[in-house]
């Protein structure tokens, strides 16, 4: 089993110990991510890259949702589960309380829970016909402009002309992502089963460009002519990429999924109410 702590988090230190002792009194190896290895005194997980070299048989994340993000490019092509503990503001990926830590994990040496397959995004960047980047992503693929100006691009789906766009940016994400950036620039809500691919314009500046939800088959591509501007590509929140003029961005479902642990009596509904306060005045 491994172990990943957010950053800025010393109140997770004690959980550390904590697991470390209750993984040793029930016969499981525990293996630490960075320095909390060194920190509570277990082996380190092998990272080359950010990424795991071994499969586990859990993943522990102690954070809030940025740190799940993290996860989930750890856990790269590894079938590996991830459960994560809330330590953050709003937790909505990270769907278990600190008290429900321990208990929880006596219900997974039984088998009883269930796992969540999320649906991922692969992220291409091509540079005068060749591929230069390539990405996955669980919530979203962000393309941002230079601030104040409005940046026009050019949108493909399927290989066929959708329209040319002018906003601030765009931003392509998954039902998964659509309660985050997605959901702050306007986008829909989309239900995380739904194997859906969202495309929501950031602060457009026609008003006929509103957010579109595809089926998640679609192949969408993004053209950039012409930028003069400063333009960037954020995979997730969490890597940064310059893009450049004429370049194109590819998107489409992975074939890798997000397995997140969630509880058998999970019900996504009584998520929105209680994170994101659905439906309060």
């Amino acid at each position: 089993m491994g172990v990943l702590v957010g950053p800025r988090k010393p109140e997770a230190l004690q959980v550390g110990t904590d697991l470390l002792a209750w993984c040793q009194s029930h016969g499981i190896e525990l293996l630490a991510c960075g320095d909390l290895a060194d920190r509570i005194g277990c082996p380190p997980l092998a990272e080359v890259d950010g990424r795991m070299v071994e499969p586990i048989d859990l993943l522990v994340v102690l954070g809030g949702d940025g740190t799940m993000l993290a996860a989930a490019r750890l856990v790269g092509d590894q079938p590996t589960p991830v459960l994560g503990v809330n330590f953050g503001w709003l937790g909505y990926l990270t769907e278990y309380a600190l008290a429900e830590l321990f208990p929880t994990l006596e219900l997974l040496r039984t088998g009883a829970y269930s796992i969540d397959h999320r649906m991922m995004i692969d992220i291409g960047l091509y540079r005068e016909g060749e591929r230069i980047e390539s990405h996955t992503a669980l919530n979203e693929a962000a393309i941002n402009g230079a601030p104040a100006r409005i940046t026009k691009f050019d949108c493909f789906i399927d290989g066929s002309m959708v329209t040319t766009f002018r906003a601030d940016g765009m931003i392509v994400a998954t039902a998964t992502g659509s309660t985050a950036y997605s959901l702050s620039a306007g986008g829909p809500i989309v239900h995380p089963a739904v194997p859906a691919i969202l495309l929501t314009p950031i602060c457009p500046h026609m008003l006929t460009n509103r957010p579109v939800v595809l089926p998640g088959a679609s192949r969408i591509e993004l053209v950039f002519p012409g930028v003069k501007d400063q333009l960037l590509m954020t995979i997730d929140g969490q890597r940064v990429i310059d893009l450049q003029s004429d370049d194109r961005v590819s998107i489409e479902r992975s074939a890798r999924t997000f397995r997140l642990v969630s509880p058998i009596n999970h019900n996504y509904f009584h998520v929105l109410r209680t994170k994101l306060k659905w439906g309060g005045r």
